[in-house]
């Protein structure tokens, strides 16, 4: 009986010995995915803004200089599809960080058209947003896009900001036709003539005359919307809420990547170039050398990342007076300046 009462002790102690193990793996596991000693790394989905072009090569840097995998993160890089279609993968789960157009998502917040999702670093401080054509369509202001047909992503912000562009340039957006194309394949529409102008940013200029092989003539937003933000890193509002130490340390990571990017833009050219085949790494390296100075603005010092609640209500106070808002929207309720860099 003696026997039998030992035996059953030593089962339950070796049970409960179990459990303590088992709770600690837990423990140390949960250590692991948030970036902890234990050499485990936190699985994540990041799009790009749009395409695979050289204006978002930075994330391949981060990834492949080590800087993600330093902050606990192993990430796979995924093409985006603009605004629209980054808010709306970020939103559903199925990627957890992207940049998009700030102003873009004001509007589609501001219309009702996206929510749940967080603004947590800005990438550039003023807007890349433009239209792009090449010499020989006869454009070389924005009045002479009347008559013509320009094609981008139905979620671009290009195309969503145009109507305000078009008012605010003096421009009749009715006379102006639309068409559908896809990110990668907007430069290709425009090089074969099927369209008079494409959405772009107005950094994909070396890439747009090394497919097209025509120079390539720009018309930025930024001429008459000098305000506005460029691109911004998103999560989820539950990712944002949940796990902002999480959220601290990616952003740090992908900065740091667009900043070694920046300084290093040649060598950035042929990471993108190592990942993605038909990448141009020397008009990847263009477009950088080219974003440097929409990344960087006197208006919040030098530090990468920073964004102003005074700027992004100037932003809103533009859309608002175009007539390009159905609701009132405040900065607070798309950017979560707690986990932004500070200025």
């Amino acid at each position: 009986m003696r026997r039998l009462t030992r035996t059953v002790a030593t089962a339950a102690l070796a049970t409960a010995l179990a459990l303590v193990s088992a709770c600690s793996s837990g423990s140390d596991s949960s250590d692991d995915a948030k970036g902890g000693n234990g050499g485990g790394l936190e699985k994540v989905t990041y799009l790009t803004s749009f395409g695979n072009f050289g204006r978002d090569s930075y994330a391949w840097v981060a990834k492949e200089k080590g800087f993600f995998k330093d902050a606990g993160f192993d990430v796979e890089i995924k093409p985006g599809q603009g605004t629209g279609g980054v808010i709306q993968t970020i939103v559903g789960g199925q990627a957890q960080f992207g940049p998009i157009d700030l102003t873009g998502g004001l509007l589609q917040v501001g219309n009702g058209q996206a929510k749940d999702f967080t603004v947590v670093a800005a990438i550039q401080q003023r807007t890349m947003a433009g239209i792009a054509t090449v010499e020989g369509k006869n454009i070389a202001s924005p009045k002479d896009l009347e008559g013509k047909k320009l094609a981008d992503t139905p979620g671009s912000v290009v195309r969503n900001l145009f109507p305000t562009y078009a008012r605010l340039a003096g421009v009749d957006e009715n006379k102006v036709t639309w068409v559908n194309g896809e990110a990668q394949g907007l430069i290709g529409m425009l090089g074969s003539g099927s369209v008079d102008g494409i959405g772009q940013f107005v950094v994909g200029q070396p890439t747009i005359e090394a497919v097209a092989k025509k120079k390539a003539v720009m018309l930025p937003y930024s001429n008459v919307m000098q305000d506005l933000y460029g691109n911004v890193l998103i999560t989820s509002s539950k990712i944002a809420k949940e796990k902002p130490e999480m959220v601290k340390r990616f952003s740090a990571a992908l900065l740091k990547g667009l900043e070694y990017s920046l300084a290093n833009s040649k060598e950035a050219g042929e990471i993108l170039k190592k990942n993605v085949d038909a990448a141009n790494p020397v008009a990847a390296a263009a477009e950088l050398e080219l974003m440097a100075a929409y990344v960087r603005s006197g208006n919040t010092g030098t530090a990468i990342g920073t964004l102003d609640s005074g700027r992004v209500a100037k932003s809103i106070a533009i859309l608002q007076g175009a007539g390009a808002l159905k609701q009132n929207i405040t900065p607070e309720q798309i950017i979560d300046f707690s986990l932004a860099p500070k200025a």
